[in-house]
């Protein structure tokens, strides 16, 4: 009995050692058991009514529209792989995450791999919205009156964090964020969105936050646009624009209504510091309903790798219209805007001259939807946009920041 009584206790004061060691350890950062994910998703066909998580490593193919309703959360995973069919759209009323990494991205794309082939995602009644390192391609497939549909629609005031993640292909605004949003929207690629429209960033009515170390590039209409509304008494939208490269956007709309790299008035309040803006229709245009001067900027870089170039798109569906020759620099900051340059920004004036030296550039104005890019806009050592920033934002210009805070990809 005293054998056995002896054992128990030198097992009690094992255990308590043990368990005293494995909470310091905790405290130290010792990584804990995983929890399983909330209601696995096993891998397959879905459709309808849809909540859980859908699990790394694992496809998925949406039928028809997907469906998360008000309490419940969508979560993907690392590595997840949605595949979409017949045109379906995501309509999120609840909780939608997708949680990428940077070496095991979250994918959603459609089966033919096509511009414009499946619905995107509405969330206008969503709950709150967080996409980090996941890949959106291809979508803007038409709704029922024949339009196409945006990749990501917000319109209620919720929280908004989409990160390091991939739109391209399009068919209309990349994103869209309304009806007072909180916004964090940082260091994404957004290339070769809308068809003949749509803006890669559209901001209004009321949203507020931040939009920087974006690379932006052939986007149909502006690069970023913020606007509040006609109606002056609607809550301001208010949001810091900075570090972002915006490149070829503007051309697919036309001259019917020029795009640009960056627009603010309606009543919105923004600043726009440090952006690089090259080769787009229009550089940044400040609309004269900003008589308050709300909206503040400088210390921009404005680029083009030719004087002019010849707009053949049509102003109309039904207009053709004679081809018209732009003058590049005349429109950094466009006629009949209340913009104008400011002593910080760095403005070329002649091709070569405050070239802000990208990796490589094929010098490319108006690409088709869904053309691929085969650029790098990192900047080179020696360019006029490294070291030229405003500080409270960064030292430098740009999406690809020499502190190593800006854009991933």
């Amino acid at each position: 009995m005293k054998t056995k009584q002896t054992s128990f206790w030198i097992a009690a004061i094992a255990l308590v050692a043990t368990m005293a060691s494995c909470s310091k350890k905790d405290t130290t950062g010792v990584i804990k058991p995983v929890l399983p994910p909330s209601h696995p998703i096993t891998a397959g066909n879905i459709s309808g009514f849809v909540k859980g998580t859908l699990l790394t490593g694992s496809t998925y193919t949406v039928t028809a529209d997907i469906n998360v309703k008000p309490g419940d959360t969508l979560l993907a995973q690392p590595g997840a792989n949605i595949v979409v069919t017949n045109n379906s759209q995501f309509k999120i009323q609840g909780v939608f995450q997708s949680l990428g990494t940077q070496a095991n991205p979250v994918t959603f794309d459609s089966d033919s791999h096509k511009p414009g082939s499946w619905g995107g995602f509405a969330c206008d009644s969503a709950q709150a919205v967080t996409v980090k390192w996941t890949k959106v391609f291809n979508t803007g497939g038409p709704d029922n009156t024949g339009g196409a549909r945006r990749s990501f629609v917000i319109s209620k005031p919720i929280n908004v964090d989409i990160e390091d993640s991939w739109f391209e292909n399009g068919q209309d605004d990349g994103i869209s964020l309304f009806g007072g949003a909180k916004i964090t929207i940082l260091r994404n690629t957004i290339q070769s969105e809308g068809s003949t429209d749509g803006e890669a960033i559209n901001i209004k009515t009321g949203a507020t936050g931040t939009v920087a170390y974006n690379v932006i590039f052939s986007q149909a209409g502006s690069g970023i646009k913020l606007e509040t509304a006609t109606v002056v008494s609607t809550a301001l939208t208010n949001v810091d624009v900075y570090n972002n490269t915006l490149v070829s956007n503007g051309w697919r709309r036309g001259a019917a209504e020029p795009g640009r790299g960056v627009s603010a008035g309606v009543s919105a309040k923004g600043n726009i510091y440090n952006n690089i803006i090259v080769n787009c229709y229009h550089g940044l245009e400040i609309f004269t309903d900003d008589g308050a001067g709300n909206v503040k900027y400088g210390y921009n870089l404005f680029y083009s790798t030719a004087d002019t170039f010849v707009d053949n798109t049509p102003l109309t569906a039904a207009i053709p219209g004679p081809a018209i020759t732009v003058n590049l620099r005349a429109g950094y900051y466009p006629a009949g805007s209340i913009g104008v340059p400011q002593s910080t920004d760095i403005i070329s004036t002649a091709v070569g001259n405050a070239d802000p030296l990208f990796v490589s550039f094929d010098g490319s104005f108006l690409n088709a939807n869904g053309a691929p890019n085969n650029d790098d806009f990192h900047l080179k050592a020696g360019s006029p946009a490294i070291g030229h920033g405003n500080p409270a934002y960064n030292a430098d210009m740009g999406a690809y920041t020499s502190d190593g805070k800006g854009n991933k990809h």
